[in-house]
């Protein structure tokens, strides 16, 4: 449990397609390079080839001349419902939540959830290279509104 704090950030996005198409995209954390503004490349461990629950990957992020690693594991995996997965190096949750709207599309809610707190190496990076907490926190708001509209672009097309 870490004192540094930070808010849960949400967003959401209706996609004109069904949860079936929309969860065979996010569901596998290795095509957030495709999406993200962040994240470059993502690969699974331990010869893994299929993503479930307990799966862990690795995640390498860019943020202007920055680069980094990070280490997650899938810790909520229900189909076409929802896929969460925890940053080790700094106990952030990040979800993707699937909600069938009546008329065969699909609502995307993606958060960052935070309820251990960030670790105390996160928060020095973050006040350190990221212009501070506050500050990287309105970064990957931006962030989760660029991701979901280039998942739009994906899932619209494949319908």
């Amino acid at each position: 449990m870490s004192m540094h704090t930070a808010a849960a950030l949400e967003d959401s996005i209706e996609l004109d397609a069904p949860p079936s198409t929309v969860w065979a995209a996010v569901s596998d954390p290795r095509r957030m390079p495709e999406w993200s503004p962040q994240v470059t490349s993502v690969r699974l461990r331990h010869g893994a080839e299929v993503v479930e629950l307990g799966t862990e990957f690795t995640n390498r992020n860019k943020y202007g001349e920055l680069e980094w690693t990070t280490r997650a594991k899938v810790v909520r995996f229900e189909v076409e419902k929802e896929m969460a997965f925890r940053i080790e190096d700094n106990w952030v949750i990040w979800s993707f939540a699937l909600a069938p709207l009546p008329d065969g599309r699909t609502l995307l809610t993606q958060r960052r959830e935070v309820p251990d707190g960030i670790s105390d190496l996160s928060y020095e990076l973050s006040e350190g290279f990221m212009g501070g907490v506050d500050s990287y926190t309105e970064i990957q708001r931006a962030g989760m509104r660029e991701t979901l509209e280039a998942i739009r672009g994906t899932v619209e097309s494949a319908t």
